[in-house]
């Protein structure tokens, strides 16, 4: 797993990429966890376009950071998820906290 991140208009998008599972899902929660805490923003987009695969224990990352960022007010959007992890967070309701959004058409909602 790895997470690269940049600013651009207050909004912290960060990329996601490899997998999300038991075994990377420490460093995940870890890393975004600095980001959230050391960056001036108004809204985050996880980009996942290049995260190859994702168990339930991303779920509860996810689940994580949006109660650290409501706390702040900060809404939290998912851009570009393969089919598989759709999959997941259509099923898991994750797209109802963290709504899914077209960034090639800033902030479209899918």
């Amino acid at each position: 797993m790895q997470i690269l991140s940049t600013m651009k208009k207050n909004t912290l998008y960060c990329v996601m990429k490899g997998e999300l599972d038991e075994h990377s899902s420490l460093y995940a929660r870890e890393t975004l966890d600095k980001l959230f805490d050391n960056a001036n923003f108004k809204e985050v987009i996880i980009d996942l376009s290049e995260m190859t695969f994702m168990d339930s224990t991303g779920i509860g990352v996810f689940l994580g950071r949006y109660k650290n960022l409501k706390m702040h007010r900060v809404p939290i959007y998912v851009a570009n998820p393969s089919n598989q992890i759709d999959k997941i967070f259509n099923m898991s309701g994750l797209y109802t906290i963290m709504p899914k959004i077209n960034t090639r058409s800033d902030h479209e909602r899918v």
